[in-house]
């Protein structure tokens, strides 16, 4: 299945030519990074592979920044533009007020903001349902817990990881009605992504409580859940890129989004001619979120596992079973 989604990306993202939106005569790309940092091993790095593999193919450069202070969003935007970037791909939610802003006061230079929404005339948007990839990770983690008991560790609390805590909680509750979910966000500010330490201490405390298998959705943070549950001889599961090759055999999957490809589409399309603004949302028919099975969690997935988990995927995208997203209603129908 993973292997999959890229095909079915490129035919998805594929957009016709805007006659309203002529390539540039020269094509200067800039990315910048968010907090954590462009080898962070989830969503920025997962951005940073698709920027390499449209470099690679192109012998395209292009200019790249890594956040280190939220004041600076703003500032490295005008900064890349007044340097002469024709397209700029901001990495993450937390850039939507900067990027609308630099959007406004540059409205002949293009921007893409990848996992947010800004509407102008200039800026291509792609987002994720997270829903849908965090219910597959939950049917997976109460089907593989022995004890009743999972786990699930947000970053800082905003709306997109409570997000990935409600299709988490719904997926486990689907496949183990009287499963038990602890829930535990590490902070409410960006200093939340970047404590491994404390990850640690959250894993031991939910372990503690019982769980067994621990959904990490908190960047770098998780490193630490990560690596507590595997020397405790438990299952944890990744997010944003593919991280069962941290600790084979103690990382159960990972819910992966696809940001490489948008960040290749992002580049390419501004690039050929196929650009145009406007909203992208990909979940699972579109092959944008998903979980990872490969040589590293193999022997992890049982075929029950493994049936139950494509019964769900084949349920949503036909429809049949609907995964409510916590953005649209500010609540969780199961908790």
């Amino acid at each position: 299945m993973f292997r999959l989604l890229p095909a079915l990306l490129a035919m998805i993202l594929a957009g016709s030519a805007s006659a309203q939106n002529p390539p540039p005569a020269r094509f200067a790309p800039a990315i910048v990074f968010d907090i954590g940092g462009k080898h962070d091993k989830g969503f920025n790095e997962a951005g940073l592979q698709g920027a390499e593999r449209y470099r690679r193919a192109t012998g395209t450069a292009y200019r790249e920044v890594e956040l280190t202070l939220e004041s600076d969003r703003a500032q490295v935007l005008r900064q890349l533009v007044e340097e002469g970037a024709t397209l700029v791909v901001s990495m993450g939610f937390a850039q939507v007020e900067a990027v609308t802003a630099a959007a406004r006061a540059f409205p002949n230079v293009r921007f893409a903001i990848i996992d947010g929404t800004v509407e102008a005339p200039n800026v291509r948007s792609f987002r994720f349902k997270e829903e849908e990839g965090s219910f597959l990770a939950g049917v997976l983690a109460a089907m593989a817990s022995k004890t009743g008991t999972i786990g699930f560790v947000g970053g800082m609390d905003v709306p997109v990881i409570r997000t990935f805590a409600c299709g988490y909680v719904q997926g486990a509750r689907h496949a183990v009605p009287p499963i038990k979910v602890l829930q535990t966000m590490v902070g409410a500010t960006p200093a939340a992504w970047l404590d491994p330490a404390r990850g640690a201490e959250i894993a031991r405390e939910q372990m503690e409580a019982g769980a067994d298998v621990v959904f990490a959705a908190a960047g770098a943070t998780g490193f630490g859940v990560l690596q507590e549950l595997a020397g405790r001889r438990a299952l944890g599961i990744g997010v944003d890129s593919n991280q069962n090759h941290l600790h084979p055999g103690a990382v159960l999957t990972s819910m992966v989004k696809r940001v490489d490809v948008a960040v290749h589409q992002a580049l390419r399309s501004a690039a050929d001619g196929t650009w145009a603004a406007g909203t992208t949302v990909l979940g699972l028919k579109e092959g944008g979120v998903g979980v990872v099975i490969d040589e590293h969690n193999r022997q992890l997935i049982t075929p029950a596992l493994e049936a139950a988990m494509k019964k769900a995927t084949d349920d949503i995208v036909a429809g049949r079973l609907e995964v409510v997203d916590y953005r649209k209603t500010g609540s969780c129908p199961v908790e």
